[in-house]
C-alpha cells in the first residue's frame, strides 16, 4: 500500500486529538480493542507464512507445524511462571528487535555487516519501548513488579534511555556518513521517533501503545505479509488474509477472555495477560524474521 506512512501520521494525530475527549477508562477499552483486533490479527497467520517460507516444511504436515508452534508458546508461558525476570527480559529484547526489524527492513538492502544491522534494528525498537516506559514509568514499574517481582526505578529507566539513545544516535550518524541512499530514511525515522515521543507523552500507557502498535507495527506487518503471500497488496488479498487467520485469531481472543474471567479483579490477571501475549510474540517474531529473509533471497 503506497504512502501508508502518511495515513499513519494523520491517524496518529487524530488519535492524539481524540485522546482529549476520552476518559481514562474509555482509552483503556478502546486501546485493548485495537490490540485485540489488528494487533492479534497480525500474528494469527504465522502457520501460513511458515508454509510459504519453506515449501519443504509442508511435507511435515500442518498439524505437526501447529504442534511445534504451540510448544514454543507454552514454553514461553512456562518461562514466565518459573523464571519471570528472565522471560520478561527476553520479551523486551525480542519485542525491541521485532519492532525495529519491521520499521527498518530496508536496511538489509545495503551492504552492512549482519551484526550491525541487527544491533541497529534492536536499538531502534528499544528506544521506542524506553520512550513509552519513561513517559509512564509509574505504571510500568507496577507491571514489572507484578510480573517478575522486581523493582525498577524511573531513574534506571531514564538511564537506559539515555545510554541507548546515545548509542543509537552514534550508530545512525555512522550510517548517515557511510551511505547517501539511506540518509533520507534516517531523517524520516527520527521524525517518527519524535512523533512517537509526543504520542506517548500525551496519551495514557494503553492508548499510546495501542496507536503505535496497531498503526505503526501491526498494519504495516499485515501489508508485508500479504505482499509476501500474494506478491502484491489488495483488499481482496486482505479479506483472504483475514479469513485464513480467523480461526487462530478467535482462539487467541478466547484464551485472553478466559484469562480475564478466571482472574477478574485479581492482580494476577495483568501478569497472566502479559505472559500470554509475550508467549505469542516469541514464535511470531521468529517467523517474521524468516519471512524477511525469504523475501531477500527471492529478490536475489
Amino acid at each position: 500500500m503506497k504512502n501508508y506512512s502518511n495515513i499513519a501520521i494523520v491517524a496518529s494525530f487524530f488519535g492524539l486529538w481524540m485522546d482529549s475527549f476520552f476518559t481514562d477508562k474509555l482509552q483503556i477499552i478502546l486501546g485493548f480493542l485495537l490490540i485485540f483486533t489488528f494487533g492479534i490479527l497480525h500474528g494469527a497467520n504465522d502457520l501460513l507464512l511458515i508454509e510459504n517460507i519453506d515449501t519443504t516444511k509442508q511435507s511435515n504436515g500442518r498439524l505437526k507445524t501447529l504442534g511445534y508452534y504451540i510448544a514454543v508458546v507454552l514454553t514461553g508461558i512456562l518461562l514466565f511462571y518459573t523464571i519471570p525476570h528472565v522471560a520478561l527480559l527476553l520479551f523486551v529484547i525480542v519485542s525491541a528487535y521485532h519492532f525495529g526489524e519491521q520499521q527498518w527492513q530496508t536496511i538489509t538492502q545495503h551492504e552492512f555487516p549482519k551484526w550491525l544491522v541487527i544491533l541497529f534494528q534492536f536499538l531502534y525498537g528499544f528506544v521506542i519501548l524506553l520512550l513509552l516506559f519513561n513517559f509512564h514509568s509509574g505504571e510500568v514499574e507496577n507491571i514489572i513488579l507484578n510480573i517478575a517481582n522486581i523493582s525498577i526505578s524511573s531513574q534506571s529507566l531514564f538511564l537506559l534511555l539515555q545510554i541507548s539513545g546515545i548509542v543509537f544516535i552514534g550508530l545512525s550518524a555512522y550510517l548517515f556518513w557511510k551511505r547517501e541512499k539511506i540518509r533520507s530514511k534516517l531523517l524520516l525515522e527520527f521524525f517518527y521517533l519524535v512523533l512517537f515521543a509526543i504520542l506517548f507523552k500525551s496519551s495514557s500507557l494503553i492508548w499510546g501503545f495501542a496507536i503505535y502498535f496497531v498503526l505503526w507495527h501491526s498494519i504495516p506487518s499485515i501489508i508485508d505479509q500479504i505482499k509476501f503471500l500474494n506478491g502484491s497488496f489488495s483488499m481482496k488479498y486482505f479479506v483472504d488474509y483475514c479469513r485464513a487467520a480467523g480461526i487462530y485469531w478467535f482462539i487467541s481472543i478466547l484464551g485472553i477472555t478466559l484469562i480475564y474471567y478466571v482472574c477478574k479483579g485479581d492482580q494476577l490477571f495483568n501478569a497472566l495477560f502479559f505472559s500470554f501475549l509475550a508467549a505469542i510474540t516469541f514464535p511470531h517474531a521468529a517467523v517474521i524474521t524468516e519471512m524477511f529473509r525469504g523475501k531477500k533471497q527471492t529478490k536475489k
